[in-house]
C-alpha cells in the first residue's frame, strides 16, 4: 500500500496493524521457507517440504501442529472431514503449503501464510 493511504482515516477504520508478536513469528516462517526452498530446490512432492519445513520450525523455536483437521459446521450437523490446516503455528497462524509444476518450469515450494484469530474457549 502506498505510504500516503497508510494514515488516512479510512484505513484507520478497517484496518488494525499487525501486532508485533504476528510480525516477529511471520518473519521466522517466512525465513523458514526461504531456507527450504533454497536447500531444497523444486521436484519434491509437498509432504518432503512440510516435514522440512517443520524441522525449521522447530530450529526456530516455534510451536507448530501439523495436518489439523479442523471441522466444519452446517445446518447443525459437524463434519470432523471438512477442513485440513496443513501446519498451524503458534496457535495463531496458518500455513498452507504447496508444490506446483508451472508450465514449462520444475516445481516450485510456495507457502501461504494466513493469520487468524483463534478463539480461546
Amino acid at each position: 500500500m502506498p505510504p500516503n493511504l497508510q494514515n488516512t482515516k479510512s484505513h484507520q477504520n478497517k484496518y488494525e496493524p499487525i501486532p508485533p508478536e504476528f510480525d516477529i513469528i511471520g518473519k521466522k516462517i517466512v525465513d523458514a521457507a526461504y531456507t527450504v526452498h533454497k536447500n531444497l530446490g523444486p521436484g519434491l512432492l509437498e509432504k518432503v517440504y512440510e516435514i522440512c519445513f517443520c524441522h525449521e520450525l522447530t530450529k526456530r523455536k516455534l510451536l507448530y501442529q501439523r495436518q489439523v483437521d479442523i471441522p466444519v459446521v452446517y445446518d447443525g450437523l459437524v463434519f470432523n472431514e471438512g477442513l485440513r490446516l496443513d501446519v498451524f503455528v503458534e496457535n495463531e497462524i496458518i500455513c498452507e503449503l504447496k508444490a506446483l509444476v508451472p508450465p514449462q518450469a520444475g516445481w516450485c515450494f510456495c507457502v501461504l501464510v494466513a493469520i487468524i484469530g483463534t478463539s480461546k474457549q
